[in-house]
């Protein structure tokens, strides 16, 4: 017997097996499967992705807010006009050239300030509305030595003036309408808005001409409503509006505006401490619609509904 035939015999070769396969893990596979989803739909929400954009910036370095601001004083100033309360001594100054055309010069000489307040364009025709105890003195004059200048601008933002004539009072609600003879491509009339919807906490803001101080602005929010305070004539003007925004003696009479720079209401007056002057920033305004229903019948009749029944 050969030798290789016997050694198979003696020692048999173990029988040939496949290697079993891998064993996998049910929890690897889909990981690895769902993290490459993943990678893929990153990658791809990266491409679609539009650059980011850079901050929006206003001219000059302005921020969105205060451009806001800003254009909404550039709108609703041209409105506000600026009022001189003044009474004439006498034709003199001008060698007795009488007092019906006067200007800066004579207000030392023949014409003299009494006051000064402010007021806004109601309509093209010339209407100024204002708060009667800035021309009370006009209206109670019986000498006719009291006159009324209104300053205003014009479309091109010059500055004139004009002779104001009283021509309507409502003492019980602190207004009064003045009329000027101006073009009416020369007035820039409010924007005139609602009080009914007003919120306490909302923004508003106040034009006029404190101490002189044409076209200044002041800002803050309604800190109240339905106020009540007294009118010129003893009587409660109920309704008003309270805000922290600035008035001063000189505002009396301006308007104040909301955010989209609709009037809202008459700036009127402010508490004071007594003999201190100063503002506590406790401010009113009568409400633009108490002024929208006097107003046209102090424009036809001169006087409003209640005054007259």
């Amino acid at each position: 017997m050969a030798l290789r035939p016997l050694l198979r015999l003696l020692f048999p070769s173990p029988p040939y097996r496949n290697p079993p396969p891998p064993t996998s893990s049910p929890s690897v596979a889909p990981t690895s499967r769902r993290a490459a989803a993943a990678a893929v739909l990153l990658l791809a929400a990266a491409a679609s992705a539009p650059p980011p954009r850079p901050a929006r910036a206003e001219p000059d370095g302005e921020d969105v807010d205060e451009a806001r601001v800003v254009r909404l004083f550039q709108e609703a100033s041209p409105s506000v006009v600026f009022i001189k309360d003044l009474v004439v001594a006498g034709p003199q100054g001008r060698g007795g050239g009488g007092v019906e055309e006067y200007d800066e010069e004579e207000e030392g000489g023949a014409a003299k300030v009494e006051g000064t307040g402010s007021g806004f364009v109601w309509d093209s025709a010339g209407h100024i509305v204002t708060n009667y105890h800035v021309v009370a003195k006009l209206a109670g004059d019986g000498s006719a030595s009291h006159r009324c200048k209104v300053f205003l601008e014009d479309s091109g933002g010059k500055s004139y003036s004009k002779e104001g004539r009283l021509i309507g009072c409502d003492p019980a609600y602190d207004l009064a309408v003045l009329k000027i003879d101006a073009d009416s491509d020369q007035l820039r009339p409010a924007l005139i808005g609602t009080s009914r919807s007003l919120r306490v906490g909302q923004s508003c803001f106040a034009i006029g001409n404190p101490y002189g101080y044409e076209h200044t602005l002041t800002t803050g929010v309604i800190s109240g409503l339905g106020r009540e305070i007294p009118s010129p004539n003893g009587r409660a003007i109920r309704g008003a509006i309270q805000t922290d925004a600035a008035i001063n003696a000189g505002n009396s009479g301006g308007p104040l505006i909301d955010s989209y720079g609709h009037v809202i209401g008459v700036n009127t007056a402010t508490f004071t401490r007594k003999g201190s002057g100063i503002s506590s920033g406790v401010n009113f305004a009568i409400p633009i619609d108490t002024v929208v229903q006097s107003v046209p019948n102090l424009i036809v009749y001169g006087t409003s509904v209640s005054n007259r029944f």
